[in-house]
């Protein structure tokens, strides 16, 4: 049995966008599709259902923090993602590395692992992890307990949480690292640790099988540098991986020629995987540029803070003149927020903190988000990908 299949229907004419579907153990995709994170076995604010009523076709849980709490065997001996947290679907696993190596140094995405190759963006603050050739070493952000992961240990993880498809360890590197430390990066340590992230969830698989079978993604990295985004591309895309993350820092003004220059060394027939896009402009650019799948925790994250998507741009509905508006977020939308219920009372509850605002202000972001790339793949069906890509592009972005 295979862990997935990926079956492409349409093209986009002078261009590397493609529509198709991908087939897990526990449902079928249509791509492209945003995938929305549910962090911690949950996407926060709402219940499993309230996220299947969005449109949302899988979604994506952190190794990292499930494997702090409530930790992978748990997770396995419930039977897997799916029926521990209750979503009937297909799910993602990503494989720590991103949240081992940024909540280390705890500075964004601006990370610094040994104060070599790049400015030491830490000094105000102990860093919490440090990477060696092997894997990373690192204190939980929890209760300062010291932990160890390294590809084996990361596919393991994965492997007792479940998910249909997960991701191989790899180096998260920053734009501020220099162009040596992302060669030593890429030969020392990604590349490396893909094959025995290959090596293990391979046997793992044959090892686990009353479990189903389990999917592979391995990470391009290479910052801005087309001749490393290019070579991890083509040694990756050497590899028996059953699909590929496009990960790393990268420059938002370049994404579309940088996901373009991995999609161009890629194998056609797998699926591509886009690591932590959700706004608009983005999303069209990788979708054109090749990319399948998307997931980002920004659509459910900003409309904590009150910004709701609409399709003239976002909107803060904190703002004093909602208080007395009357008509509904957005009448252009049927998700069950637009449905029931009015600006003022949205308002309302962000100026009270009451709890109910960030499960209302969730559901619209993430339906918002969906349903955009739900549409996105239709244009490509139907061949108006460019008219529909310009005319959203321009109501979203004018001010």
């Amino acid at each position: 049995m295979t862990s997935c299949k990926f079956t492409i229907s349409h093209r986009l004419d002078g261009a590397l966008a493609r529509a198709g579907t991908l087939t897990t153990p526990h449902g079928v995709i249509e791509t492209p599709a945003f995938i929305p994170v549910g962090t911690q076995a949950t996407l926060k604010a709402l219940t499993p259902e309230q996220l299947r009523a969005t449109g949302a076709q899988a979604c994506l849980v952190n190794a990292y923090h499930l494997y702090l709490r409530p930790g992978h065997t748990i997770i396995d001996t419930a039977g897997g993602i799916q029926q521990f947290m209750n979503w009937q679907g297909p799910t993602f696993s990503d494989s720590g590395g991103f949240q081992v190596m940024s909540l280390g140094v705890g500075f964004k995405k601006v990370i610094d692992m040994t104060g070599d190759g790049a400015p030491n963006v830490t000094q105000k603050k102990k860093k919490l992890a440090t990477i060696d050739d092997d894997g990373v070493t690192f204190k939980s952000h929890l209760d300062g307990s010291m932990h160890r992961l390294n590809p084996e240990i990361s596919m393991q993880i994965q492997h007792g949480i479940g998910a249909d498809i997960t991701f191989a360890f790899d180096e998260l590197t920053t734009l501020h690292h220099s162009y040596e430390y992302q060669v030593e990066s890429l030969d020392r340590r990604t590349h490396p640790w893909a094959i025995r992230s290959l090596a293990e969830h391979t046997r793992l698989n044959a090892e686990r099988s009353h479990r189903p079978p389990q999917a592979l993604f391995g990470v391009v990295q290479g910052a801005n540098h087309e001749d490393l985004r290019r070579k991890s591309a083509k040694f990756l895309g050497e590899m028996d991986f059953d699909g590929y993350g496009l990960g790393g820092a990268l420059e938002k003004s370049r994404i579309g020629e940088i996901v373009r220059w991995m999609n161009e060394e890629l194998p056609e027939e797998k699926p591509r995987h886009m690591l932590g896009i959700s706004e608009p402009d983005d999303i069209f650019d990788c979708i054109e540029n090749g990319a399948d799948t998307f997931d980002c925790v920004s659509p459910a994250r900003v409309g904590r803070n009150g910004a709701l998507y609409t399709t003239r741009g976002r909107i803060n509905i904190k703002r004093a003149e909602f208080k007395q508006d009357f008509r509904p977020f957005d009448e252009t939308c049927d998700c069950y927020t637009c449905k029931n219920y009015s600006r003022a009372y949205l308002h309302h509850l962000f100026r009270t903190g009451e709890l109910l605002s960030n499960t209302l202000a969730t559901i619209h972001n993430e339906q918002f988000i969906v349903r955009l790339v739900d549409d996105i793949r239709e244009s490509i069906k139907s061949g108006s990908f460019y008219e529909f890509k310009q005319q959203f592009l321009h109501d979203y972005y004018s001010k």
